[in-house]
């Protein structure tokens, strides 16, 4: 989808019924296309200037509506811990977010592991988390579901987006990474080394917490085919980050 300056993906379950979600792309055209990392870079943990970043950021929040003092940055670790965020800010040693307060805008960044976005629009619970190789064998997925149901929500009620990531024919690990996966989702056949099957183990991970399978969106772009992705793998230190945001809307 396209706004005024920036394309978006919109999540298709994850907007009206109380809850905005977005998961911004590239945008390499049209937004410093002429900086060491052309586009809308949102990650502070890359290799550009601070202030470029966060001008990016500025334009983002103003093309959403929102005021910085309503987003919720996770700066991620490649772990499993999930807060619960009541305002907005940066949130150290964090992979996942949850909140039931409205407006609160919650963000998660990737260039490569996958964003996860969850909402409970009836019970007004949403969640957020990233998702890369050890946040998944760690079961980031269950840990968001079970923080998101403290707060009151139902999983049955649960609506989920997977962002583009990295894709099975690209994501080669070494047998140790291979081996904190159940076989179902590394092919040890087609390759020369494992490949792991990230995005089908973090949805059948939701499903198993019983998170409805059809309201489960699954973003079949791959971060390394894909120019129009930052995509860590593919452009090392050129990479820049896209995020992943979910908002409740407050009720009228």
């Amino acid at each position: 989808m396209k706004s005024s300056q920036i394309e978006f993906i919109r999540p298709n379950q994850l907007n009206g019924e109380g809850i905005s979600s977005w998961f911004t792309l590239r945008n390499q055209e049209t937004i410093n296309s002429d900086h060491k990392i052309a586009g809308l870079n949102l990650g502070l943990n890359t290799d550009e200037l601070p202030e470029v970043v966060a001008q990016n950021r500025k334009l983002l929040m103003r093309e959403l509506g929102i005021e910085s003092q309503q987003l919720a940055y996770a700066k991620q670790v490649h772990k499993t811990h999930i807060k619960n965020i009541h305002v907005g800010g940066e949130y150290p040693d964090t992979d996942g977010m949850v909140t039931n307060k409205d407006n609160l805008v919650l963000a998660i960044q990737v260039a490569d592991c996958a964003a996860i976005l969850l909402g409970d629009s009836k019970n007004r619970v949403i969640g957020a988390a990233h998702a890369g190789w050890r946040g998944a064998a760690g079961n980031i997925c269950k840990k968001v579901v079970d923080k998101m149901k403290d707060l009151g929500a139902d999983t049955t009620q649960i609506k989920a987006f997977i962002s583009p990531c990295i894709s099975l024919k690209n994501f080669e690990v070494g047998p140790e990474v291979a081996q904190q996966f159940p076989s179902l989702y590394v092919d040890y056949s087609s390759y020369e080394k494992p490949h792991v099957d990230l995005s089908s183990f973090l949805k059948d991970q939701l499903i198993n917490e019983g998170v409805p399978e059809k309201g489960i969106e699954v973003h079949t772009q791959c971060t390394i085919d894909n120019e129009d992705l930052y995509s860590y793998r593919r452009q090392k230190k050129k990479s820049g980050r896209m995020m992943a945001l979910i908002k409740l809307i407050q009720e009228s």
